[in-house]
Parts: structure tokens; sequence; C-alpha cells
């Protein structure tokens, strides 16, 4: 310890509990949210409806390509021409790995690079589903496509370039598939939130539409409307024009999930830490344990207590980076060597910390496999 394991049972509960949510729509797996290539391939492996990957980064996707995985759509767009260079060497050899791309000078230097390798890139527009309501930009900041106009314009420039073609668009409706409307003690908030949500599914799915539509009246063939992630699948697979949804999060339900309305997955991926000193009747020092989730600092991002029951982080110190004092009300006698189990904030994170997990079935440890990090993987 410390280490961290996935629960087979419950990781196929979940997969399962996705493929019923998505109704009859193809699930591209977000491989930032596992970043695991034996549970990428179990998650592909488990039925035909899941198809292809969102990479986070264009070497994964150059990683996960070489590692015989194909149809990987980038999450995010990218300009440094190493980065390209290594994206069009695979697709030389025939392998499908999708640009993103939101303003002109990424199509450019795209363009530029693939004239050298004489091929044709594929590229998806990303545009910006947040919903602007007075004093209240409701979103995540991420592409300056967000009208129809933004989008037939960038998609016009991309005509004048002969070695990008336009392959499809993707909006990732983040407000929706990534914010919480069920968080303890938050009642107020809660209600905001919930309200907010049902306003933005209605301007986001009207904008969508238009969006898609003026593109096929204009011409341009869409292979790919992308959307959606785990919290927001429910009202993603509304939409007619959609032709695929991303899921990443749902296959471990990492911590922030309990807090959805409309769902409940199993906790699969969990982590434990060694019970080094006892500082006092009821309080218990663990060593390590400040794996702290990404984005807006708070208590939300922390680790929660898993097993056994009655664990609780010392607000003062919380999870730190040497070690983490937890008080214990239950009912377990506790010693030093012992272990506690925690759950991470977010999803694939966690992985970052560690080289190996444990897989467990029937309660019993039955495999050890490398994450990313165990491969020597590390994409910034």
């Amino acid at each position: 310890m410390p280490l961290a394991f996935v629960d087979l049972d419950l990781f196929d509960q979940n997969i399962h509990a996705i493929l019923k949510r998505a109704g009859n729509l193809p699930i591209r797996v977000a491989s930032k949210s596992v970043r695991c290539l034996p549970l990428l391939k179990r998650i592909l492996q488990a039925d035909s409806r899941f198809q292809g990957i969102m990479a986070y980064h264009p070497l994964e996707a150059v990683k996960l390509s070489q590692a015989g995985l194909d149809d990987i759509l980038l999450g995010y767009p990218c300009f440094a021409e190493q980065h390209i260079q290594a994206v069009l060497e695979e697709v030389k050899r025939g392998k499908k790995i999708i640009f993103m791309v939101d303003e002109e000078p990424h199509v450019q230097q795209i363009n530029r690079m693939a004239q050298q390798f004489e091929v044709q890139a594929k590229v998806c527009m990303d545009v910006d589903m947040s919903t602007e309501f007075p004093g209240l930009h409701f979103g995540v900041w991420r592409s300056p496509l967000r009208t129809v106009n933004n989008v037939m314009n960038l998609a016009n420039q991309i005509k004048k370039y002969p070695n990008v073609e336009l392959y499809g668009i993707m909006g990732y409706e983040a407000q929706i598939a990534g914010l919480g409307d069920r968080v303890k003690g938050a009642g107020l908030k809660n209600t905001a939130i919930t309200w907010l949500k049902k306003r933005s599914v209605k301007d986001l799915s009207k904008r969508r539409g238009d969006i898609v539509k003026a593109l096929r009246d204009a011409g341009f063939e869409l292979q790919l409307v992308n959307a959606g992630g785990t919290g927001s699948i429910e009202t993603s697979k509304q939409e007619p024009w959609i032709t695929e949804i991303t899921v990443g999060s749902g296959f471990y339900s990492p911590a922030l999930f309990d807090y959805y309305s409309q769902f409940k997955h199993a906790p699969a991926a969990v982590f434990a830490l060694e019970i080094t000193r006892i500082p006092a009747s009821g309080i218990y020092t663990c060593q390590g344990g400040g794996y702290i989730a990404s984005g807006e600092t708070g208590l939300l991002k922390q680790p929660v207590p898993y097993l056994p029951m009655g664990l609780q982080p010392i607000s003062t110190e919380g999870f730190g980076e040497v070690q983490t004092p937890i008080r214990y009300s239950g009912k377990e006698s506790l010693q030093i060597g012992d272990p506690l189990f925690f759950r991470h904030a977010k999803a694939g994170e966690l992985l970052e910390r560690f080289n190996t997990i444990y897989l467990i079935k029937n309660g019993k440890i039955i495999e050890e496999i490398s994450t990313y990090r165990g491969l020597g993987w590390c994409f910034g």
C-alpha cells in the first residue's frame, strides 16, 4: 500500500448499465477516464455498440493505435508539429485517427503536414455547448464555435484545404454531463442547477440541431455527430441527429457521480491506504493519500471514505501528500498495518498515481495489470 483496485463485477455491471442508458446509440469510450489499456479493451469487447475511442492527447492516440485500437477521435485540438506528425504516421499506415479543430490555424497546420505525408486528414469541429444566461456562462470555456455562423465559417474555410476533410462535429455539454444536481447539503444550489440544466438542454439541443441541418444543407456529409458524457446520456440520446455518445467516467463511477438524480452506478475503482500511526484514540494516520482531483478546488475534489463505515477526514488537514489522518467511529478494531479504503473524486486521474492496479472478481484478487503510468505512458 498505497494500492488501487478495480472490482470487475461492479465494472462489468456499470458497462451493462451504460449500454442500457444509451438506448441503441453507439458509445465512444473516453480513454482519459479509464487510462488502462486492458480495461479499455475489456469495454470494447463487451458489446459491439462500443465503437471507438476518444483520446485526450495525440500521443496517447498514437500509443493506442499501435496497441491495436482504431477509430480514435482526438478530444482536443493539437498544434505541435511533432504531435501532428506522430498521428499522421499512423494515418499513413491505414489507421483512423480524427483530429479535433475549432479555429483555422489548427486546420492550416494539419493540412500543411498532411501534404508532406501525402495523406488526407479527417477533422472534427468542436462546438461549444455552453449556455449564456444573464450574468452567467453556464458551461466550460472550450471552443469559440458557438453559433451556426461560427461553425459554417470554419466549415467553409476547411473546404479550402485540399488535404483536410470535415468528418463530423462534437459538442460536449459539460454543464449537463459533469455537474451533479444532488450534492449533500446544497439544497438551494441543487434546485438552481436542476433549473439551469433544463433550460440549457433546450438551448443546446436546438442549437446543435440547427448546426447539423445547416452543414448538411450546405452539402457537408457528416459521418459523426458526437455528444454527451456519463452525466448526460439521457438528454443526448433524445436528439435524432446524434450518431454516438461518449462515455468514460461511468465505468469506474468515482465519487463525483454519486451526486446525480438520473442514474446511480457502482463504485468500481477504489484505493487503499495503510495505517502507519495512531496518534490519538479514534484517529488513524495513513501513509500518502493526497490524490486531489483536477478542476475547481474544493471539498468535492477530495477523495471520499469508502470502507470500513465510519471513516471521516480531519477537516483541518484533509488528504495529504505524505500522510492522511482519519477519524474513525465504527466497530472494527483497527491496527497499524491495516488498510482503509477510499474513492477518488474523478475517474482516470487516480491511475496516474499507480503503476499497476489489482483486478478483483468475486471478492478475490485475480490479476495485477499495468496502468498508462506503468507502461511509461505520460501525456501531460
